[in-house]
This record gives structure tokens, sequence and C-alpha cells, in this order.
């Protein structure tokens, strides 16, 4: 089964995908992203591989006959992509050399615009999920993008946010925030020329950084070779620093925001940015999303952004110096 179901209380959809139930878990002795497994090319640094077990595909089954006047049902149409990051099934996004993390750059921006050529596609979504506490079964680096044919409830809420302070302020939310967070200092972790790695004044979870772009654009695409290079460096800087925080992988979902595609202009009002999503709080306790986070989306950041920030930026300060030996 694979369909999208209407979520009537919240007006989203849901992607309704039990036929992901039966992948694999990741043998012991074979990994299909690995050179040799006859599933990717021998020699690669960084390749897109289509999804085994899609849950949004460009040629969709029939939805089951299970919709009602309340209930809507439509395909799951779209696209689901793994981004693999390198050969090396051991290896990490920090453990990555700045210009090989140039090469995932470059094979985002491609992928972005390749899916959205795709009329019916509305929202590209690049992320990452790390760690098996938020449920990886291939540990073999990689990320993954999905093509959404709706706006997803989150980013709309985005969206709609950001199109009213523009209309009130005449400027861009995020371009404020930005500005906010320069001007108090105290929650920034790295910057370099093009981008901003901060911890927001609201960060609803303990390390959950933030990277921003200095320019106001919207989406991978607009970005010059410079500027490319200046993002690959910070985002491997970030994953870094989580990775210094306690000395081992810690394990983060990291989400990509770019415009939506195939539909109206939000360039005067939406700024590119990536926000990483850690579920830990400390080196040993998870960061759970309880009643109160998943009930009522009311949540509660058990730490202070401030102090968390010290030591986001003693780990950021960590991994440069280790870099340096």
């Amino acid at each position: 089964m694979a369909e999208l179901r209407w979520n009537p209380l919240i007006k989203d959809w849901v992607m309704i995908a039990s036929h992901r139930q039966n992948r694999p878990q990741m043998p012991k002795d074979w990994c299909p992203f690995c050179p040799g497994s006859g599933k990717v090319p021998d020699d690669y640094e960084v390749y897109k591989y289509d999804n085994d077990f899609p849950a949004l595909s460009q040629n969709p089954p029939m939805p089951d006959d299970v919709a009602t006047e309340l209930y809507p049902v439509k395909e799951a149409y779209g696209k689901c992509e793994v981004i693999l990051y390198s050969p090396n099934h051991t290896i990490t996004l920090p453990e990555l050399s700045t210009p090989h993390v140039r090469k995932l750059v470059d094979l985002w921006t491609e992928r972005f615009s390749e899916i959205s050529k795709d009329e019916k596609i509305k929202y590209v979504f690049i992320f990452e999920n790390r760690g098996a506490v938020v449920g990886v079964t291939m540990p073999h680096p990689h990320g993954q993008i999905y093509g959404y044919s709706y706006i997803p409830k989150k980013i709309e809420l985005e969206l709609d946010a950001c199109k009213e302070h523009f209309d009130q302020k005449h400027s861009c939310l995020i371009c404020d925030m930005l500005a906010d967070e320069q001007k108090a200092g105290s929650r920034i972790i790295a910057e370099n020329e093009h981008f901003v790695a901060f911890l927001p004044f609201f960060s609803e979870y303990p390390y959950g950084m933030y990277i921003a772009a200095k320019s106001h654009k919207q989406n991978l695409t607009q970005f010059n070779d410079e500027e490319k290079d200046a993002l690959a460096a910070i985002v491997r800087d970030a994953a870094g620093t989580l990775d210094s925080l306690f000395d081992y992988a810690f394990p983060y979902m990291m989400c990509m925001y770019q415009n939506p595609v195939n539909g109206e202009d939000v360039s005067d009002y939406y700024h590119f940015h990536i926000v990483f999503y850690p579920p830990m709080r400390s080196a040993d306790k998870q960061k759970f999303n309880a009643s109160s986070e998943t009930g009522a989306w009311a949540h509660c950041n058990p730490t202070a952004p401030e102090e968390k920030a010290e030591e986001l930026r003693a780990a950021y300060a960590k991994f440069k110096s280790r870099e340096g030996k």
C-alpha cells in the first residue's frame, strides 16, 4: 500500500507506505551502497541512488478504494532518492574533506534542479537521518531527497510566517533573525564569509543548530562557486561540532529548507536555511518529544540556548584544533 490520506484536523496529507515495513536491516557482511555490491558503481565519490523502498514515486499505484467525503485519498506521487556521501562505509560527514563535501553540495544542487523539472512536484526536501536512535537502518554515510506533490504543513507554516513578516515589515524574517542573532552574539557558533551557524533564541532542541545564508537567496541553484564552497565548509563544521561535543558520532536529523517549486514566487520573503535536530540532550540522555511536543506542538527545551551555545562553541574549537594537527 502506498497512498496519501488526508488528515482534516490539521489539513495535511499523511503518507501511507506500508510496503516500507519490508525494508531490510543492514546485513553484517554486505552493503548495497558499497562498491562491489552490484547496486552502485565500483568507482564513485558521491552518488544519487533511487530509493528501493520509496514512500513516493513518479509511477504510483492507484490508491485503495477507501476514500470518503471526510477522508480523501490521492496517489503517493513524488520522488525519493538516496544521496551517497562516499564509497567508504564507515566514514562520517565531518571526516570528509571540504572539497569532497563540495561535490555533495553540487549533487544536492543538481538533484534539486532536476526534480524541480517535474511540474507535479511542489517541494523538494533534502535531509539526512543519522544514527540508530533516529531509525537509521543503513549506516553507510548517506542522506535523502523527497519530492512532494504538496507543500507539507511545517513548510506551509514557515512560508506563512515569512510572508506575514514581509507584508508588515517589508523585510525577510530570516534575514532579520540572523541580524538579531549576530547582534546578540551569544548564540553564534561559527561563521564564514557567506553562512552563519547559530543556536537560535527559540531552539527547541538543546543542540539544535541552524545554518543560514548571509545573502538573501532561496535555494542551492542561486549560490555561486564561492558560496557553495562556504556551504560545504560550514555543513561539515556543524556536523563536526556535534561529534566533538562528546567525542562520538552524534545522532541528528539535518533538514534543508528551500523555496517551493512549480508554484508561487516566494523570493521576496523566503530564505535558504538548514536545521539540525539532534535528539540528545547530553552524551547519553535522549531528548524525547513527549506528549506536549507531539500532541500539542508545544515544545519545551530543558536547557538554556545561551549555555548550550557555549558548549557548542567549545566543541567547534575542539573540532578545528584537531584538524590543525
